[in-house]
């Protein structure tokens, strides 16, 4: 079985998404970026935009007005001051 990312969208009332997926692309204050299973550690400030999850053919699409990025040996954490679904793409 291919490496899986273990990615969570939280915003300050819940939990938005949890769970295993192969990328997830998200708008940073010094450009977008996308995050690979088994990528370097960092931590980054968001804007406001859209994050993209891929999950194997399938994309799932948040919307987040700022928070923070945090790449850990575990996965990424993304910490949303506002985050809601957009819908699929």
């Amino acid at each position: 079985m291919a490496d899986k990312l273990n990615f969570s969208l939280v915003a300050p009332e819940r939990e938005v998404f949890s769970g295993q997926v192969d990328q997830v692309d998200a708008p940073g204050v010094e450009g977008d970026f996308g995050v690979l299973p088994n990528h370097a550690p960092f931590m980054t400030a968001l804007r406001e935009g859209a994050i993209t999850v891929h999950i194997g053919a399938n994309r799932r699409v948040f919307s987040v007005k700022g928070g923070f990025a945090d790449v850990t040996p575990q996965g990424l954490t993304i910490l949303a001051e506002e985050a809601s679904e957009a819908g699929a793409a």
